[in-house]
């Protein structure tokens, strides 16, 4: 299958610091890679209802935003969640996207976790705070959420910003951002299974 990046834009701002530095990675792509970009604030999700224990079990979303969601993550290869570290973890808007996974998982006739198996989930964050581990919490939701799919996790490359523009000043980061889609990611393990091979 040729490489297709699904860039989801997770941020309330237009080219805050977490999209520029997703945009300085995306540069480094092969021409031939095709790049969809979608931001979660001008495709808003309407709130996600979790439907599990009704009797009809679900109720496929409905609305042109879930719809496009859809289509672009089932035709993504590579799907990079671009969210800054809100309060530790993604941003509201990601989280609402992850939420219709759970949603997505339980569409009769869609197999969803089929399908997003041996892809691959990377992320981009920027955070106001020069110590990278604060991001753990995002990193584990975005490894734990591609271990329970049977994807591969390419890690999460972090920026260092708070003001606008404050990640193209972030010397670290912009060099990883040359290299960090040109890895081969790993099958996603979730920590206990990493622990338990040690």
């Amino acid at each position: 299958m040729t490489r297709r990046f699904l860039f989801v834009l997770g941020s309330s701002r237009t080219e805050g610091n977490t999209e520029l530095l997703a945009r300085r990675a995306a540069e480094q792509l092969p021409a031939e890679v095709e790049q969809q970009w979608i931001s979660l604030a001008e495709q808003p999700l309407p709130d996600f209802v979790d439907l599990r224990r009704d009797n009809d079990h679900v109720h496929p979303p409905t609305g042109s935003a879930p719809a496009l969601l859809l289509d672009a993550t089932l035709a993504a290869t590579d799907i990079v969640i671009a969210s800054p570290l809100y309060w530790y973890s993604v941003s509201g808007l990601t989280k609402r996207y992850l939420d219709y996974w759970s949603g997505w998982l339980r569409t009769p006739g869609l197999d969803f976790k089929a399908a997003m198996a041996g892809r691959t989930l990377w992320g981009v964050a920027a955070l106001a705070d020069s110590e990278p581990s604060v991001a753990d919490p995002l990193i584990g939701t975005l490894n734990n959420s591609a271990a329970y799919l049977g994807m591969r996790f390419g890690g999460v490359l972090l920026g260092n910003g708070s003001r606008r523009g404050d990640v193209l000043h972030d010397t670290a980061a912009l060099a990883r951002a040359k290299s960090f889609f040109a890895q081969e990611p790993p099958l996603a393990r979730f920590p206990h299974e990493t622990r338990a091979a040690a």
